[in-house]
């Protein structure tokens, strides 16, 4: 009796050591990386399977079988993983336990339209068009916004996603976020603004990120717009009027295009355009709530990215003299 308990605790030994040793021995794989599709419900035998499908040397009774006596069989998430290395079976569950789907990122850029960004994302590397037949109205509708113009409305910014994930989850994050950004700038706001709403912030912080080529000159810029405000002066910025050419604009700005009246020309209409016109980033934002403190109402390009500013028209006609025209 003595020897049969022996052999039986001398054989538990042996198969609890060798399972030990076989969890942290390295599963070849077929190609460098393979990759698994995990759907919701998915049983730990279906997931073993599509993993041996794939291209993971395991024994699948095995890994099975480990997964049920490890309690992590309800454990696994669904998502797209890629993998890739040298995975244990330890490692392998383990990622899918943690969930470490497979990871994309797209960058978004500041000053860009929403048209534009509709374009990365549409190039967007693994990322689920659900947006791509939809229009812009219909883009709002989805992401709770009805009757809300797009533009201005996400923060710029670098976003990573889980492979095959929705554009539509993607602007519901960069929505928030700049709604959460807007809200901290409009709460930093200089106290003599003449700016009304954080929507008006927006539109501005829109504008002078357009405007500026050099950042050290984005409060300037912005208050050249705040001083105009406050004294009812029209804005006169090319970028409004650009924005609302839309895709008539060829490149070139006439003089019959500032003379033609929209509700994104300012130099046919007062205040700010009724939208923003591309997408502000975070110092836009400050800046147009934060402006230098300026008696400019006047800039020009000096062609190097910087601006000249002037505060009266006599010394920006100087400048444009110089700086556009060539004349000193």
């Amino acid at each position: 009796m003595k020897f049969i308990a022996s052999f039986l605790f001398l054989l538990a030994s042996l198969l609890f050591a060798g399972a030990v040793w076989w969890l942290q021995q390295p599963l070849g794989l077929k190609t460098e990386t393979v990759e698994l599709t995990v759907e919701p419900g998915s049983s730990a035998r279906a997931v073993v399977r599509s993993l041996v499908q794939g291209g993971v040397q395991v024994d699948p009774q095995l890994l099975y079988w480990w997964i049920r006596l490890s309690g992590q069989a309800r454990l696994i998430k669904a998502g797209s993983y890629e993998i890739g290395g040298d995975p244990t079976p330890r490692t392998l569950v383990a990622k899918l336990v943690r969930g470490e789907v497979a990871q994309r990122s797209v960058t978004l850029p500041e000053g860009l339209t929403f048209g534009q960004w509709r374009e990365l994302l549409r190039k967007a590397d693994q990322l689920k068009p659900d947006i791509q037949e939809l229009s812009d109205t219909a883009v709002m509708e989805k992401l709770g916004r009805p009757g809300q113009h797009p533009e201005g409305r996400f923060f710029p910014n670098t976003y990573t996603y889980a492979k095959g994930s929705s554009d539509l989850a993607l602007l519901r994050r960069a929505l928030q976020e700049m709604d959460q950004r807007l809200a901290a700038a409009w709460a930093q706001r200089a106290p003599d603004s003449p700016l009304k709403s954080p929507d008006e912030a927006l539109i501005l912080a829109s504008i002078v990120e357009k405007e500026t080529g050099r950042p050290s000159d984005r409060r300037q810029i912005s208050g050249v717009f705040n001083n105009r405000l406050r004294i009812g002066m029209l804005l006169q910025t090319d970028p409004t009027v650009i924005y609302g050419l839309g895709a008539r604009f060829d490149g070139n700005l006439r003089k019959r295009d500032l003379q033609t009246d929209s509700p994104w020309n300012t130099y046919t209409r007062s205040g700010l355009p009724p939208t923003p016109i591309a997408m502000p980033g975070h110092d836009a934002l400050l800046a147009a709530v934060q402006p230098a403190q300026t008696r400019a109402l006047y800039f020009v390009a000096r062609g190097d990215g910087t601006s000249e500013f002037s505060a009266t028209l006599e010394e920006h006609n100087r400048a444009v003299r110089k700086y556009q025209l060539g004349q000193r």
